[in-house]
């Protein structure tokens, strides 16, 4: 089996963060097709026809949120056990939507968008809630707070309390929880989390800068990515032997950060000129 191009899935994957309605789905799958070559058109659609399959199971229309936040847990947390543990954050495939369908573990964010996804195709009202440091799900209106149901999907669905939600911010930032943190999460938002997770885990392990590489060119086709990208690209190039392309990223980042600040444009400009002069 025979995976695909990465300049097809580049594209693809360009196409979709551009669409008016991106897939969030396709998006999570085709961020899987670098790191796991094995990955094909066929292995895509068994993953969205397991996604259907899963919420084919959901009783129809169980009620209100809260119901449909029982439901989602019955099913997904207890009956095919997804979930997740500390070990998980130490594994790529945690961030591979495929192989999270698959091994029905993951980190927060991706079990999160198995539920979303599940649940939106049953038609329920669900989307992601990116709390800082700790993702979760949330059901029913998304401009009503006081009727909204949370779950932590990484605790198997649990329902969450307003103290819950509180403690998890508090744990991860120091401050308490706000209400403009429980809005929805675009598509596109979930999409750049998860590809900061991949460089996150992959700049902390040297070897595995295509994986680096990867996210950041994933990332740079995101409309709206911040330009810094240019320079991590480009750092990476370098890192990786591509000299010349790498100068050539740092000297384009040099010029979208000099009308602000030019003593840093000055500086990667000095890296760019550093990373040609390698070839000598």
């Amino acid at each position: 089996m025979s995976g695909f191009e990465a300049a097809e899935v580049r594209r693809r994957f360009a196409e979709e963060a551009r669409a008016e309605r991106p897939d969030l789905a396709l998006l999570c799958l085709l961020i899987g097709a670098e790191p796991d070559r094995e990955l094909d058109e066929a292995a895509l659609d068994a993953a969205q026809i397991e996604l259907d399959r899963l919420a084919g199971e959901l009783p129809y229309r169980p009620g209100g949120p809260r119901e449909w936040a029982v439901a989602l847990r019955e099913l997904l947390g207890e009956r095919y056990g997804f979930s997740g543990a500390a070990a998980d954050y130490e594994r790529l495939e945690s961030s591979l939507l495929h192989r999270v369908l698959v091994r029905r573990r993951g980190l927060p964010i991706l079990l999160s968008v198995v539920w979303v996804e599940v649940a939106r195709r049953a038609g329920a009202p669900v989307y992601g809630v990116a709390l800082p440091g700790h993702f979760v799900v949330g059901f029913g209106p998304p401009a009503d707070v006081a009727r909204q149901v949370l779950v932590d999907p990484f605790d198997g669905g649990r329902i969450l309390s307003g103290d819950d939600a509180d403690s998890l911010v508090t744990a991860a930032t120091g401050a308490p929880l706000e209400p403009s943190m429980l809005v929805p999460a675009e598509p596109l938002d979930v999409v750049m989390r998860i590809l900061n997770n991949i460089r996150s885990w992959a700049l902390a392990r040297p070897e595995r800068s295509d994986v680096a590489l990867w996210a950041v060119e994933l990332a740079l086709a995101v409309p709206s990515h911040p330009a810094r990208l240019r320079y991590e690209k480009g750092q990476l190039l370098v890192q990786r032997g591509d000299f010349v392309g790498g100068a050539v990223e740092l000297e384009e980042y040099a010029g979208l950060v000099e009308v602000v600040d030019e003593g840093t444009a000055e500086r990667v400009r000095k890296e760019a000129f550093a990373a040609r002069a390698m070839l000598n």
